[in-house]
């Protein structure tokens, strides 16, 4: 299993229809879905780009292996895969709330094996 993150807020997240593939609430303005490989990289994006939004966020853990749509790395350092569709439900290996600081910053969010001996 190769891991990439999506943060998205919860309330988001909860809203949509999970017999439905999921997109973020940017996805028809950008038509990608951004992602981040690494744990500490995800919480420093997350808080560079959301540190002022004050509600409860989650992390998408997606198993780029059974991703179905095509995932494209357009940044240098190879680390900011975009995947270019709805998606599908199956690659979502697990979804965790993200802790934060009192200041708004994203702390780092657990391992996937941590998540899967939690429940």
């Amino acid at each position: 299993m190769r891991i990439t993150y999506h943060g998205t807020p919860r309330a988001w997240y909860e809203r949509l229809d999970p017999a439905q593939p999921y997109v973020p609430a940017d996805f028809e303005r950008e038509g990608f879905i951004h992602c981040t490989d690494g744990r500490e990289a995800v919480s420093i994006i997350l808080t560079l780009l959301y540190r002022d939004d004050p509600g409860e966020w989650v992390v998408l853990y997606i198993d780029k292996e059974k991703v179905q749509a095509p995932i494209k790395y357009e940044d240098p350092a190879g680390i900011y895969p975009h995947i270019y569709g709805p998606l599908n439900r199956d690659a979502i290996a697990a979804v965790a709330p993200i802790g934060r600081s009192p200041d708004g910053v994203f702390l780092m969010p657990p391992e996937l094996e941590n998540l899967q001996a939690m429940g």
